[in-house]
């Protein structure tokens, strides 16, 4: 590096020999040097303004250009920042006949540009006028808002009022294309479908998605851009679940019931044919969910897969299947039923005086709740619960609907010996009515598991063994028994065998403990033909009463079963069963022993 000097050496020596002023050489440097270094500080400032400028300039055409692109489009709600490629597609849903339970509509939604509005005040005067439930005030307010240039008002119309709206004239209400969910059959199975929404919603399109039942359930299904065009088949029968409705509305008004549910199976595929729980409602309009009370008190909850109850002696069927299954007795061993069965402070009693002794089949029969204790009594607790786990009656019953998930059986926190008696005749355990008729389908189908499921299957399920065909076929004539000799004569229909086992338990007192006085769950667990099961079907009345006779009369005998019997009466030949005479029923059940 070359270091320029400060002062003019040789210059100010010559200067001095020749008698100059050598100071005005040293200022003349001076001037010089400060003059460079200005130059220089100038250059280096120039050079940063022209960068700055040039990054401003830059930030504004970006700035500008997405003014201009802003401008050029059509409104979002910039609220909510939402996309605008929204996909509104979902396929249908069908029965298992192709007829559609599910479907989307296109309609139409509203909202209005405030910035456009030539009138705001009467155009919310006349929307008011169209739309009864809204407050023209407060969208008066909403229109005049000066931080408001969009707004949603309605997110979808019908075609009459889209025509009255547009009649207004006024240029910022504008409308938005729409595909909104269709349920056709109205409240027809409510509870399986469960319903849709809106999510997210732009201008030009809005998500529709599940939000309970198969909708929630198979919602990605229905969502998939390479399946939207490919209909989902349920298992349901359009046909049956109107016949089952019908009459299952009919028997709880006629019954005083609080509720109903009805669940129609088949017993080799798994296939629910008809799941119907009432009160219930109508997906076009679903209610918001209860914010107090008890669930069962509102029409979204499912009786047949959430509500979980003691079902009294539908149980007992389990019980003496086990006994059967293990050896440890035979349908005409006799059982020791005087009474009352005693077991420390608790005792157990029957419904009345059997006598002191009764054989297997004469125990399911009369359904003696003494019986059915003193064949579980040598099984035990731990071999009492490994076969109610074959059944699945411990664990959640799989089923393609989203409150499934969330419904669990009470089972006791110990299982004593004590538990394993009351357990056998259907109290100090809970299950579903849907988990019913899943083990009521073993019992008959020749012993194998059935796992229940909402969508169409095209041939049998491979379950396992869970008890001996031998027990299975002893089942279906005890289960036949009780409807021609016992609890369950109510049930009996000309041309359809039917069999079966009624159960009427104290409904839990969930606030004082203990039991309701005269609240009874009333269940008929039935299937039929009897001889040849083709169907399991459970019906459950919430509190139901009889007043037809002198005193009122709340057993499953009374109720239950005959709504099931009308039931079964309607839907056998719309599932295609002919019928049949008791004595070629009783020829079967003679071939089969």
């Amino acid at each position: 590096m070359i270091r320029t000097p400060l002062r003019p050496l040789a210059r100010v020596l010559r200067a001095r020999e020749t008698g100059e002023n050598p100071d005005l050489i040293e200022r003349e440097n001076r001037r010089l040097r400060q003059e460079a270094a200005r130059d220089q500080a100038r250059s280096r400032a120039e050079t940063r303004l022209l960068a700055v400028a040039l990054l401003f300039i830059c930030a504004f055409v970006v700035l500008g250009a997405r003014m201009g692109l802003l401008a050029a489009t059509e409104p979002l709600e910039l609220a909510r920042g939402l996309p605008e490629d929204i996909s509104s597609a979902r396929a249908d849903i069908l029965d298992r006949e192709g007829r559609v339970l599910a479907t989307n509509l296109s309609t139409h939604a509203l909202y209005a540009e405030t910035h456009r509005m030539v009138d705001p005040e009467g155009a919310a005067r006349e929307l008011a006028r169209i739309f009864p439930e809204m407050d023209a005030q407060r969208m008066a307010a909403r229109f005049t808002d000066p931080n408001r240039r969009f707004t949603w008002i309605r997110t979808q119309l019908s075609p009459e009022q889209m025509q009255a709206v547009h009649d207004i004239g006024e240029p910022g209400l504008l409308f938005a294309p729409r595909e909104m969910r269709l349920y056709p059959n109205g409240r027809m199975a409510a509870h399986v479908l469960g319903g849709a929404s809106f999510g997210q919603q732009g201008v030009r399109a809005a998500e529709v998605i599940g939000v309970a039942g198969t909708e929630l359930f198979f919602d990605a299904r229905l969502r998939d851009p390479d399946q939207v065009h490919k209909p989902l088949h349920l298992s349901l029968d359009l046909t049956v679940q109107a016949t089952v409705t019908e009459v299952l509305e009919g028997g709880k008004q006629m019954l005083n019931a609080l509720g109903a549910t009805a669940v129609l199976m088949d017993v080799y595929t798994g296939e629910v044919i008809s799941l119907v729980s009432l009160p219930d409602f109508d997906p076009n309009n679903r209610p918001a969910p209860p914010t107090e009370g008890e669930p069962a008190d509102s029409p979204l909850f499912n009786r047949a897969v959430q509500g979980y109850y003691e079902l009294g002696s539908v149980m007992k069927a389990f019980a003496v299947a086990q006994g059967l299954d293990e050896g440890t007795v035979t349908p005409d061993s006799i059982i020791d039923t005087r009474g009352p069965l005693t077991w420390g402070r608790f005792r157990i009693r029957d419904f009345r005086n059997y006598g002191p002794e009764m054989s297997v089949k004469d125990v399911m029969v009369k359904s003696s709740n003494i019986g059915t204790a003193r064949i579980m009594q040598p099984i035990g607790a731990e071999r009492q619960q490994e076969f109610l786990r074959k059944f699945g009656f411990l664990d959640t019953m799989p089923l393609e609907l989203a409150e499934a998930a969330r419904a669990r059986p009470l089972l006791p926190d110990r299982w004593s010996d004590l538990s394993v008696m009351t357990i056998s005749y259907g109290h100090g355990m809970s299950t579903s009515p849907l988990a019913l008729a899943a083990g009521y389908a073993a019992l008959v189908n020749g012993g194998r598991k059935v796992t229940p499921t909402l969508v169409r299957q095209d041939r049998v399920q491979a379950g396992p063994q869970i008890i001996s065909e031998r027990t299975s076929q002893q089942k279906k004539l005890m289960l036949h028994q009780v409807v021609q000799e016992g609890t369950a004569s109510f049930a009996r229909i000309a041309g359809y065998p039917v069999g079966g086992k009624t159960g009427s338990a104290d409904k839990p007192n969930p606030r004082g403990g203990g039991y309701k006085k005269d609240a009874v769950l009333a269940t008929f667990a039935s299937v039929f033909p009897a001889h040849e099961p083709r169907y399991v079907l459970v019906v459950t009345l919430d509190e139901p009463v009889d007043t037809t006779g002198p005193e009122p009369r709340r057993t499953a005998g009374w109720t239950a079963v005959p709504v099931s019997a009308e039931i079964t009466r309607r839907v056998a030949p719309l599932l295609g069963l002919r019928p049949v005479s008791l004595d070629a029923a009783n020829a079967t059940f003679a071939m089969g022993q």
